[in-house]
């Protein structure tokens, strides 16, 4: 078969389209249909290995409810009649589909369309895809103590499943890579297993599979985000379940819940003087505003020119002193604030660091 060069410009054009195609499904927050969900897990045990038995499936509202269910029934007995082996659904499917595509590249593309479509064709990863990411990371934290308390002797095991589990988003651009091969290149591949894989990520949220067991999670209820595609909600969880298990962020920023809940223009800005994480302090300063910082903790004014006045906050709010530069605009009285560096000595010095060290004088003259 002669190699495919180049892409026409219609092909280009469809490569973000078979994207968003995938990503909208991997991030479905539709209720999984029991039946159809257990359907495609049954097709994929059969397609990885006709040696395997129908597993038996348990249902679970979320990843959390999962790990509290494996987590109740921890014994040596539980790991060895059911969980001996690592949760292997995901590695082996994803080695095998990665594999073909990989071939398919290697035999079929040029140089310059394996440039233009090597995206589709890289895995997620935890650190890759935010949405694994935060569950991830709250799961970890969420079990750490309980596993601790309850379950010392199986803690490793309890962080393996954590590590491997089946995730669906983990896959959106392997999948729209094998679907843009097919639909749009007519590349022909092993379309069973496509067709098992395919079923797989469109009717089950994350797997935790094993040799006689799969228990298959719900979808999120709610997933939000912000305009750069960062997990974000105000006041409310950025993801939610059906069970209550929640997580929430600020653009991308996990927060505990007693921030998280509290829209962030009821924030206060005390809390700035007992928060000790540096990344929430962040957080919490670009949500509340150094204006109403200013206000509620008492700038110190240290020096002013015109209608610029050089602030500090003394307390132990960052990692470094706040020094703020206040702008009162004279024709409307609105107040405007930015962060200055610590090293600022007066206000016209403040003003020439902010206007790219255009003298205070200069610019008045300009604007």
């Amino acid at each position: 078969m002669s190699l495919i060069e180049k892409l026409t410009p219609e092909q280009e054009a469809l490569i973000p389209v078979y994207r968003e195609k995938w990503r909208a499904i991997a991030l479905s927050t539709e209720r999984i249909d029991p039946e159809k969900a257990a359907k495609a897990v049954k097709a994929a045990y059969i397609a990885i290995d006709f040696d395997y038995e129908e597993p038996e499936i348990f249902f679970q509202d979320s990843p959390y409810a999962a790990c509290n269910w494996m987590l109740k029934r921890l014994s040596p007995q539980f790991i060895d009649s059911y969980l001996n082996e690592p949760n292997s659904l995901g590695s082996l499917f994803s080695a095998h589909f990665f594999q073909e595509l990989s071939s398919i590249l290697n035999q079929q593309f040029g140089t310059q369309v394996r440039r233009q479509l090597r995206n589709f064709f890289y895995l997620y990863n935890g650190r890759d895809n935010p949405l694994n990411h935060k569950i991830f990371n709250d799961l970890i934290e969420k079990f750490s103590t309980q596993i601790n308390e309850q379950a010392d002797n199986f803690s490793w095991w309890i962080e393996i499943q954590l590590h491997d589990y089946f995730q669906p988003e983990n896959y959106s651009n392997l999948m729209s890579g094998f679907d843009f091969c097919s639909s749009v290149l007519n590349i022909v591949h092993r379309q069973q297993e496509w067709r098992v894989f395919q079923s797989l990520i469109q009717e089950c949220g994350w797997l935790f599979a094993y040799d006689d067991i799969c228990i298959i999670c719900d979808r999120p209820l709610h997933l939000r985000f912000d305009n750069e595609n960062r997990l974000h909600a105000e006041g409310e969880p950025a993801i939610e379940f059906t069970d209550g298990y929640s997580i929430y962020s600020y653009h991308g920023v996990t927060l505990p819940e007693k921030y998280g809940k509290i829209h962030p223009q009821q924030w206060q800005s005390q809390w700035l003087l007992s928060e000790e994480n540096a990344e929430l302090r962040r957080v919490l300063i670009q949500g509340i505003g150094y204006a109403r910082i200013c206000q509620e903790l008492q700038a110190i004014e240290l020096d002013f020119w015109q209608e610029y006045t050089l602030l500090t906050i003394d307390n132990d709010v960052d990692e470094e002193p706040i020094y703020l530069l206040k702008m009162t605009c004279p024709s409307t009285g609105f107040i405007h604030v930015l962060r200055v560096p610590p090293e600022m000595k007066s206000a016209p010095e403040a003003i020439r660091w902010v206007n790219w060290g255009i003298e205070p004088e200069e610019f008045a003259v300009q604007t």
